[in-house]
């Protein structure tokens, strides 16, 4: 009787591990869709303070890190050039950094000067009228490669069903400055 019973706390703490690994996937965005809409900027007149990577995406969360050390509450942004599926890994080029500013007020120069002490670099970019933009839930560490696996696919989707002339589609233009 006492096996039995052994056995039926095994199975059932197994049964309770494998119910919560599979709550953290789905509040990790697991069942969560990619939302890919196009329209206004959700941002605009952005100041960013960056440093510029050229290798496989998935190896840019040290520049998140280090980004997000220098002053913790401000946003991180990170902008992608090319469409890894199309482009190899190591020639994959991004910026990844921290939001300064946005609209019409200006970064201080206290907040310049800091960031520059660590190696980034600032600009500037202009408002924009029409972007594409891909929402999805960043609430744990596997967000992150959920987000690697289906935000590029859905945008490439949606791009190849709505290409209009004139809407860049790999994102290969890069703002003189940028190095």
């Amino acid at each position: 009787m006492s096996d039995l019973l052994l056995l039926g706390l095994i199975g059932g703490l197994t049964l309770l591990l494998l119910l919560t690994l599979l709550a953290f996937a789905g509040y990790s965005g697991l069942l969560a869709g990619v939302a890919v809409s196009a329209g206004s900027p959700p941002i605009c007149n952005v100041t960013v303070a960056y440093k510029f990577h050229m290798g496989p995406y998935g190896e840019t969360g040290r520049l998140f890190t280090e980004s997000c050390s220098v002053s913790p509450k401000l946003r991180s942004i990170a902008v992608y050039y090319d469409n890894p599926h199309m482009v190899p890994p190591d020639k994959c080029r991004c910026a990844v950094g921290s939001i300064l500013s946005e609209g019409e007020e200006s970064p201080s120069p206290e907040l310049i000067d800091l960031y520059q002490k660590f190696g980034f670099k600032v600009f500037s970019f202009p408002a924009l009228s029409h972007v594409v933009t891909a929402t999805f839930p960043y609430t744990t560490i596997l967000s992150i490669w959920l987000a690697t696996r289906r935000v590029h696919p859905a945008l490439d989707t949606y791009i190849k069903v709505r290409h209009r002339p004139g809407v860049c589609v790999l994102g290969t233009a890069r703002p003189l400055g940028w190095s």
